[in-house]
């Protein structure tokens, strides 16, 4: 499939292409037009140097092009492809409409006052597309729908851990201001990039809740689902390797690039595929 979507997938070198890369050829091309999707509707809101009031109006195209697809055509050839995949896999509607909320509300705040106001953020940016994904993926049981929704919870966390300094450059917090407040630790500190203890324990009650939503993850997705959930616990083992790594650098994710390499992401994502080949 030498398309756009699996382009935009090849060329973002993210977990999620290791991840989904040894899907079977059809699911694996449905995967593609989904990543695709999302990684536009990001980049929308991230990339470039327009002002607010024009991404708010290239999402609102966005939107209408979507809604257009799913009706019948649009004029991107990426979301055609989407709308056939919704149709194909029939996906729920609301977890794309809910994406570009998410989308949004990068645009409309740059702090979160507590952690449920970060939680609706994950959950529209990042539980939204497991939501999407698990459709492709097939399941037996509902659970698989929580599963999706803490899954995604934990992988945000764990992203906003990581990206700390680089989202501070951009001037967002994404970590909730009453838990700087309950750890002493000042925004004016997080903007000048301190490493001190206070940063430190706030670093570990972070960690340990993100952990909470792997475990709450884990506990939702019944034995009978963990095979065609390959994938899904591809990518959860690669964030769960990130959020270690973040760990064992004493949280310094000011001064240290902590990731997780191409070779990693690519044994884990075989590693998962194997357990569960003989079955899936």
């Amino acid at each position: 499939m030498s398309d756009l979507s699996k382009e935009i997938a090849k060329k973002s070198k993210s977990s999620f292409y290791y991840a989904f890369n040894l899907l079977p050829n059809e699911k694996r091309d449905a995967m593609n037009n989904v990543y695709a999707f999302c990684r536009e509707t990001d980049d929308i809101v991230d990339e470039g140097n327009e002002t607010e009031e024009i991404k708010y109006e290239k999402l609102r195209k966005w939107r209408i092009e979507l809604e257009k697809a799913v009706a019948g055509h649009s004029d991107y050839i990426l979301l055609n492809k989407l709308g056939k995949t919704i149709a194909q896999f029939n996906i729920p509607l609301e977890p794309f409409f809910e994406l570009l909320k998410g989308m949004e509300m990068d645009l409309q705040y740059k702090r979160y006052l507590s952690f449920d106001d970060l939680v609706t953020y994950c959950y529209r940016v990042a539980s939204t597309v497991g939501l999407m994904c698990i459709e492709i993926f097939g399941y037996k049981h509902k659970s698989a729908k929580d599963f999706a929704v803490n899954l995604g919870i934990a992988l945000q966390l764990t992203n906003i851990l990581r990206d700390i300094k680089k989202d501070s450059i951009k001037g967002r917090i994404y970590l909730p201001q009453e838990d700087l407040k309950t750890f002493g630790y000042a925004e004016s500190d997080l903007l000048s990039h301190i490493y001190n203890a206070n940063f430190v324990d706030l670093m570990v009650y972070e960690t340990n809740r993100a952990q909470k939503y792997f475990d709450k993850a884990t506990m939702n997705l019944d034995l009978d689902d963990k095979a065609s959930m390959f994938a899904a616990r591809a990518m959860q083992h690669i964030y769960h390797k990130l959020l270690e790594k973040i760990i064992n650098a004493d949280y310094n994710v000011f001064q240290k690039n902590i990731k997780v390499n191409k070779i990693e992401k690519a044994g884990i994502a075989i590693g998962v595929w194997a357990k569960y080949s003989l079955v899936y």
